[in-house]
C-alpha cells in the first residue's frame, strides 16, 4: 500500500506487550464519568414521577382507613408503574449507550511498525500516534515527526488561528482536543484520559446541560398546563366531598382519585421513548445520530444541500484522459504519458487519503521502472489554499536534487504558468471539452527552486505548465431514485461543491437533478446582498467552487428565509456549514473527523439515500409521537369526567370510580401510549407530504380540537352507559361494571382508530404491529378476570355481566369511537377531489401550451 511505506522507518510504536503493561499503569483514555450512585439515581427519578407520588398518597391513606386490600393492590400499582418506568428508561439508556459506543471516534497509531485504525479509548501512553489534516487530536503528547503541520487549539485556549508546529521547535507539544489544520504529525502520547489537559476541564464539561427543543418545550408545557389543572380539580374535589361528608381522609382519597386520572405523565416518557428508539433504529439502518434532539428536526427538512463528490458520485477515481502540455496532446487511458502522472504523484500528499491522489499514486507505481519516493522527503510544503485552490510540495534527495510540484484547479494552475495567451486559450478550450463530459479536471505544473528562502505564496514559484489530468467520478447507480424520493417528499435538493460549474452541471444532469443547466460560484453569490443572495439561493440548485465562508453563509441565508437546511460534507472546510445547518450530514468513511465532530448524524456508508430512511423515520415518530399524545388527551378527558361529573351534578353514585379503577386505565394506558404507538409502522402516504413548519405548534387548534371531541363523545357513550344502568333499576355495583366496561372498550376502539387519522382503522389493519395486537388481548383478558373472576370482581366493586350487557357496552363504546371513521371518509374524500381539480386545470394547463 503506497501510505505504508512512506512511514518513517525508524517509528515501529508499541508492542503488544507494551501497549498491555502502559494500559496497566496509566489507564484507559476515556473521560472523566459522573460519579453517581445507580441506585440513588433511580430512586430520585422514581420520587420525581408525579404519578408515583400521587400513588404512594393513595395507599398511605388506605392504610390510614384499614382498608388493606385497596392499600395492597396500591403497592402493587406502584411496582407495576414503577415498572414500566424503569423498563423505558432502560431501553431508553441502552439506546444511548449503543449510540455513545458507536459515536466514539477512531484514531491512528503505529504498532509493531504497522499504521493501524483503533478506537480512541484504546490508545495508551506511550502509543506512536499519526494525525493528517482534518483529524481531531484525542490524546496529549510530543511531535516526534511533522510536514508542514498546524493545529487549531481553540478549545483550550479561546484562539481560533493556526498554530504551526514541529518536533525541533520549542513548542511540540499537541493537546487532546485540538485540531489539525493542515500537515501531518506523528506524536508520542504523553497522557491520556482524565490525566490530559483537556480531561482536566471534565467536571466542568460534564455539568454543561443542552438546552431543550421547542417541541420539548411545547410538550413541557402541555404537561404542566394539565398539571395545573389537576391541582384546581383536585382541590375543588376534596372541598366539596368534605363539605359533604366531614371525612378529611375519604375527601381526599376521592381528590387524589381525580388528580391521578388528570395527569398526563406518559407524555414525557413516550416522547423520551421514541426519540431513543428512533435514534437506535436510524443506526441500525447505517445512520449514526450524534444528538436525539436531531430526530426531532428530520421531519422538518425543506432542502438537502448535497456535496457532489463521494455523496452524488461513487468516489472512484478514473483517469479516462491527461492532456499533456509539452506536445498539447490528449491521451487515453491506455496510453498516460508517465511525465504528468509523476509530477502530479509528487504534487500529492505522501501518505494519500483522496481517491484521487490514491489513483496517481498506484498508477505511478505501475508505470514507473524505479521508485523514487523512498529516496526523496518533503522539505517544504504549501497545503490547499487559493481561490481556486491548488497545493504545491518540494522534495529533496540526499544529493540535493529538488522537485517543486504543484497541482490544482485548472484556473489555478493557469493563472501561475508562464504560457503565451494563445496556448493558455487553448488550454482553457481543452479544460472546458473534459468537464462537459463530467470530468473532475486538475492542472498539474512543475518549477526549479535552489536555496531555502521558499516564497512566501506558492503562487511566486517560476512555474511551468506541466498538464491536464482528466478524472471521472460516475454518479451513483441509485441517486436519480433519491433525488426522486426528495422530490416526492416535497424537498429542494441543492449541490453545493468546490468542483467547476461545467463539471458539476454535466454530472447533475446525469444523476436526475432538477433545473441542472445553471450554476453559481462563491464568489458571484458572496458579492450580492442579503436579500439577492436568497433569491438565488432559491432559484438555483448548483453553487460550485463554494469555499468555507461562502457555504456557511449559503446555510445561513436559507435558514434566514426559514428554510429546515439539511446539510452534507466531508471535509475540513465542510465543518463550519455542516455546525451552521440545522441537520449536519457527515459521510462515515470518507469524512475527515472535524465533520463528523460537527455533524449532527453520519451516514455509515457515505449513501445519500440514508438521508431519505432517516427523513421518513423522522416523520414517522414525530407522526406517531401526536398519535400518542392525542390518546392520552382523548381518553383522559372521559376518565375525568367520569370521575367529577357525578359528583357536581348529584347523580344517584356520586364517586363512580375508585383510584383502583383509575390505576388500572393508567396501567392500559402507559404502555398503549410509548409502547404501541411507538411500533406502530409508517403510514403510506408520510413520504408524499411536504415537510413540516418546525416552528409549528406540536398540537395545532384544530388537532387539539379533535382530540378533545372524541375525548367528550366518549364521555358522552360512558355517561349514557350510566344512565341507560340506572334506567334499568341496576344498583351501584352493576352501574360501575357498565360504565367500567364500557370506558375499557371504547378504549380498545380509541387505540384502533387513532393508528391514522387519514386511512380507516380497516386500512390500517394491514400495517402489522403486534404489541398492539398484544396489548389489547392482555387488556380484554383483564376485564374478563375482573367482571368474571368473584374475589377480583369483589376487590374492584364490579360484578359480572351478561351477554346482552356486554353488548350495550361493546355498541357504546363502538359508536363513541367510531364516528370517526366517517369524519377521516370525508378528510380523504376532499383529498381526492382537490387531487383531481389539480389534475385537471394541470391538463388544461399542458393542453393551452
Amino acid at each position: 500500500m503506497a501510505g505504508q511505506m512512506n512511514l518513517p522507518e525508524h517509528i515501529k510504536g508499541l508492542d503488544d506487550a507494551a501497549v498491555a503493561a502502559s494500559r496497566e499503569k496509566y489507564g484507559s483514555n476515556t473521560s472523566p464519568a459522573p460519579d453517581n450512585n445507580p441506585l440513588m439515581q433511580l430512586l430520585q427519578e422514581i420520587l420525581n414521577e408525579p404519578m408515583l407520588v400521587l400513588l404512594i398518597a393513595v395507599t398511605a391513606i388506605y392504610f390510614v382507613m384499614g382498608q388493606l386490600g385497596e392499600a395492597y393492590f396500591m403497592l402493587v400499582a406502584i411496582a407495576l408503574v414503577s415498572g414500566i418506568s424503569v423498563y423505558q428508561d432502560s431501553r431508553s439508556r441502552k439506546a444511548l449507550e449503543a449510540l455513545e459506543k458507536i459515536n466514539e471516534p477512531l484514531s491512528k497509531v503505529i504498532r509493531n511498525g504497522v499504521l493501524k485504525s483503533i478506537p480512541t479509548s484504546e490508545i495508551v501512553t506511550g502509543d506512536s500516534m499519526l494525525v493528517s489534516e482534518g483529524n481531531t487530536i484525542n490524546a496529549d503528547g510530543i511531535i516526534i515527526h511533522s510536514n508542514d503541520f498546524s493545529v487549531n487549539e481553540s478549545a483550550l485556549t479561546g484562539e481560533a488561528y493556526a498554530v504551526f508546529k514541529q518536533a525541533d521547535a520549542a513548542d511540540n507539544k499537541v493537546y487532546s482536543g485540538s485540531v489539525v489544520v493542515s500537515g501531518l504529525a506523528i506524536c508520542e502520547v504523553q497522557q491520556v484520559g482524565a490525566q490530559t489537559k483537556i480531561g482536566q476541564l471534565g467536571t466542568a464539561i460534564l455539568n454543561i446541560k443542552e438546552e431543550p427543543t421547542l417541541l420539548q418545550l411545547q410538550i413541557k408545557q402541555f404537561v404542566k398546563w394539565m398539571a395545573v389543572a389537576g391541582a384546581i380539580v383536585f382541590l375543588a374535589v376534596w372541598l366539596f366531598n368534605y363539605i359533604r361528608s366531614g371525612s378529611l381522609t375519604d375527601s381526599l382519597l376521592k381528590g387524589l382519585t381525580l388528580a391521578m386520572s388528570v395527569l398526563p405523565e406518559e407524555i414525557p416518557v413516550a416522547f423520551a421513548t421514541f426519540m431513543a428508539l428512533g435514534s437506535r433504529r436510524l443506526m441500525q439502518m447505517g445512520i449514526i445520530v450524534k444528538k436525539i434532539r436531531t430526530v426531532e428536526a428530520l421531519g422538518s427538512a425543506t432542502i438537502i444541500c448535497s456535496d457532489k463528490t463521494g455523496t452524488i458520485t461513487e468516489n472512484k477515481m478514473s483517469l479516462p484522459a491527461v492532456y499533456r502540455g509539452a506536445d498539447h496532446t490528449l491521451y487515453e487511458a491506455a496510453h498516460l504519458p508517465e511525465d504528468v502522472i509523476t509530477m502530479a504523484m509528487w504534487a500529492s500528499e505522501p501518505v494519500p487519503f483522496d481517491p484521487m491522489e490514491k489513483t496517481l499514486h498506484g498508477l505511478y507505481e505501475k508505470m514507473t521502472a524505479s521508485d523514487k519516493r523512498p529516496d526523496y522527503t518533503i522539505v517544504h510544503e504549501y497545503p490547499l489554499a487559493g481561490k481556486p485552490p491548488m497545493m504545491t510540495h518540494i522534495y529533496e534527495n540526499a544529493a540535493g536534487q529538488r522537485i517543486v510540484a504543484a497541482k490544482g484547479a485548472p484556473e489555478a494552475i493557469l493563472q501561475v504558468v508562464h504560457l503565451p495567451e494563445a496556448e493558455k486559450k487553448q488550454v482553457a478550450v481543452q479544460v472546458s471539452t473534459l468537464a462537459e463530459k463530467g470530468y473532475r479536471v486538475l492542472g498539474v505544473a512543475s518549477a526549479e527552486f535552489t536555496g531555502t528562502a521558499y516564497p512566501a505564496v506558492q503562487q511566486d514559484f517560476p512555474f511551468t505548465f506541466v498538464g491536464l489530468l482528466a478524472f471521472y467520478d460516475p454518479p451513483k447507480a441509485n441517486i436519480g431514485e433519491v433525488f426522486s424520493k426528495f422530490y416526492q417528499a416535497g424537498i429542494k435538493v441543492k449541490i453545493i461543491t468546490g468542483d467547476n460549474a461545467v463539471t458539476t452541471c454535466a454530472i447533475a444532469r446525469q444523476a436526475g437533478l432538477q433545473h441542472a443547466d445553471y450554476a453559481v460560484n462563491g464568489d458571484q453569490l458572496m458579492q450580492m446582498d442579503k436579500a439577492q443572495m436568497r433569491q438565488t439561493l432559491q432559484s438555483t440548485n448548483i453553487f460550485t467552487r463554494m469555499f468555507p465562508e461562502a457555504k456557511l453563509a449559503a446555510i445561513d441565508a436559507l435558514k434566514a428565509d426559514n428554510e429546515i437546511v439539511a446539510m452534507t460534507g466531508d471535509g475540513v472546510n465542510d465543518g463550519p456549514a455542516l455546525k451552521a445547518a440545522h441537520i449536519g450530514i457527515a459521510m462515515g468513511k470518507k469524512g475527515t473527523e472535524i465533520a463528523k465532530q460537527a455533524a449532527a448524524l453520519i451516514l455509515v456508508n457515505d449513501d445519500l439515500s440514508g438521508m431519505v430512511d432517516a427523513i421518513a423515520i423522522g416523520r414517522k415518530i414525530y407522526t406517531n409521537i401526536k398519535k400518542a399524545v392525542q390518546y392520552i388527551i382523548s381518553i383522559h378527558i372521559p376518565i375525568i369526567l367520569t370521575v367529577s361529573l357525578p359528583l357536581f351534578l348529584g347523580w344517584i353514585y356520586p364517586n363512580i370510580f375508585t383510584p383502583v379503577h383509575v390505576i388500572f386505565l393508567e396501567i392500559i394506558m402507559g404502555p398503549t401510549c410509548s409502547i404501541v404507538y411507538e411500533n406502530e409502522p409508517m403510514e403510506e402516504n408520510t413520504m408524499l407530504q411536504p415537510p413540516r413548519p418546525i416552528t409549528q405548534t406540536f398540537l395545532s387548534f384544530r388537532e387539539m380540537n379533535i382530540s378533545i371531541l372524541q375525548g367528550l363523545i366518549i364521555t358522552a357513550g360512558v355517561l349514557t352507559a350510566y344512565q341507560w344502568s340506572i334506567s334499568q333499576g341496576y344498583n351501584e355495583i352493576y352501574t360501575r361494571s357498565m360504565v367500567f366496561t364500557t370506558l375499557v372498550l371504547a378504549n380498545i376502539f380509541l387505540t384502533l382508530v387513532n393508528r391514522s387519522f387519514y386511512y380507516s382503522f380497516i386500512h390500517s389493519m394491514r400495517n402489522r404491529n403486534r404489541l398492539m395486537a398484544g396489548v389489547i388481548i392482555v387488556t380484554l383478558l383483564l376485564l374478563a378476570a375482573m367482571l368474571y373472576i368473584p374475589p377480583v370482581a369483589d376487590f374492584f366493586r364490579i360484578t359480572a355481566l351478561r351477554l346482552a350487557q356486554l353488548l350495550v357496552c361493546t355498541g357504546i363504546g363502538g359508536v363513541s369511537v367510531l364516528w370517526f371513521e366517517v369524519w377521516k371518509l370525508w378528510k380523504r374524500n376532499m383529498h381526492f377531489r382537490k387531487k383531481e381539480r389539480s389534475n385537471a386545470l394541470a391538463a388544461a394547463g399542458a393542453e393551452s401550451i
